[in-house]
């Protein structure tokens, strides 16, 4: 079977890699992330994962925040 996703309007914020753009990261997560150098440690539905500077933070669809690569993030979703 095939599936399509759904368009939905997500909230997203790039991690420049700059500790001191922490405090914007930390509140659009709007949860508690961490630092690793200039990594984010971001926690998931899933578990613990790592941000590397160019990532994109997404906020999805019921509150959870993941990361997303960029060149992913930029095949997948469009401004708005």
């Amino acid at each position: 079977m095939k599936f399509r996703k759904k368009p939905v309007v997500i909230d997203a914020i790039q991690w420049s890699g700059n500790l001191g753009d922490a405090q914007i990261i930390t509140d659009f997560a709007e949860k508690p992330v961490g630092f690793s150098g200039q990594n984010l440690v971001i926690y998931t539905l899933e578990g613990q994962m790592l941000a590397r500077p160019g990532d994109w933070i997404i906020r999805g669809v019921v509150g959870e925040i993941y990361p997303c690569k960029p060149a992913i993030f930029e095949a997948t979703y469009e401004p708005v």
